[in-house]
């Protein structure tokens, strides 16, 4: 299809750059498809009245590390320029995969030093080896350190990965430390939030259990190629950043027994869908999974297992605007996001969300 299909024209003062607080006091579009399709203004307090009893919501338990590191390439040259990184994917203990800017300034075997003071196994640096480049400005990193202790370093050094559009308007802070995260988060590895799951509070999750609705968890660790756009003409030329992610088999069992009692299972998130359709087989019983995902859905695409999907507004000619056109339908989607903008919800990570029927 082609991606210009996908735009849509957006007033930069309906980006939210905070969260709602308290969390679940964010708007909820209700977006039911059909032919009259209706949208429905409420709050994501409301979401408990919105389900059944019986039905089923998949959380991801992913949690953000703090993936943005600043530093400067040394050891060729009198200057040492300013790099900035985030990182993206883990590849084993030491080694992550990475964007950079500038990334045309790093070169294979160069070394980059993230600060110059730091708790870390008592030494002033964090250095990182390029190992290799890859296209847009990716690169692989071999850093000095291992494991635990690396982590230790991401900790110290790192600073939330805010998405470009927020990081834009203004610097990540101490609160991004709190607000960046879901109060599922338990699964160290994603570099951008799981950001339907923000709006969720203890209350709430009190308030769907007694009600009846199960919750469960599965874990997809979100890489920052979510917020690379399709810059391909035609999305069939587009590729997808895999990430890694798990469905437990006791999680698999409990969904397959929740569709077979004639509940429905209720994705949270963009990244909770896509692992439960790729864990999915044809007739849609859920399987065990671990290992790397890099589904792309589009229009056209089959659902096999989700039955509604609980999602924050994205961005134009993004892949997340054509995942939810291929839910409701791209028509469907133009006109609620029309209505949303209209009415005043706040988009993007820190803004309201939508509850969606599948067409």
């Amino acid at each position: 299809m082609r991606t210009d299909l996908f735009d849509f024209n957006l007033p930069a003062e309906r980006i939210a750059l905070r969260p709602s607080a308290p969390r679940d006091a964010a708007r909820l579009l209700v977006v039911r498809p059909g032919a009259a399709p209706s949208f429905d203004d409420h709050s994501v307090r409301d979401l408990p009245g919105l389900l059944r009893p019986g039905d089923a919501l998949v959380v991801n338990d992913s949690r953000v590390i703090p993936a943005r590191l600043s530093g400067r390439r040394i050891g060729r040259g009198d200057t040492e320029p300013a790099i900035e990184v985030t990182l993206h994917q883990r590849l084993d203990g030491a080694r992550w995969r990475a964007f950079a800017k500038p990334g045309k300034r790093l070169a294979a075997g160069d070394v980059v030093r993230f600060g110059a003071e730091g708790k870390v196994c008592l030494l002033g640096q964090l250095d990182a080896t390029v190992e290799g480049k890859g296209e847009g400005g990716e690169v692989t990193l071999a850093f000095a350190f291992h494991g635990a202790v690396l982590d230790q370093a991401l900790e110290e050094r790192g600073t939330m990965p805010l998405p470009p559009y927020i990081a834009a308007r203004r610097a990540a802070d101490a609160h991004d430390r709190d607000d960046y995260q879901t109060m599922f988060a338990h699964e160290d590895g994603a570099v951008a939030a799981p950001t339907a799951g923000l709006h969720f509070t203890p209350e709430l999750v009190s308030a769907l259990q007694a009600r009846g609705v199960a919750l469960h968890q599965v874990t997809l660790h979100v890489g920052a190629g979510t917020f690379l756009p399709v810059k391909a003409a035609d999305t069939a030329d587009h590729r997808m950043h895999s990430e890694r992610g798990s469905v437990s088999p006791a999680t698999a069992a409990a969904l397959n027994e929740v569709r077979r009692s004639g509940g429905r299972i209720v994705a949270v998130g963009s990244t909770s869908l896509r692992l439960i359709e790729s864990a999915s087989r044809e007739d849609g019983a859920i399987q065990p999974f671990a290992g790397e995902t890099a589904m792309f859905i589009t229009p056209g695409y089959r659902f096999r297992a989700v039955d509604l999907m609980m999602t924050n507004f994205h961005l134009p000619r993004s892949t997340l605007f054509m995942l939810v056109s291929a839910f409701c339908g791209l028509e469907v989607m133009r006109e609620a996001y029309a209505h949303a903008i209209a009415a005043g919800y706040r988009f993007y990570s820190y803004g309201d969300a939508c509850l969606l029927f599948r067409a």
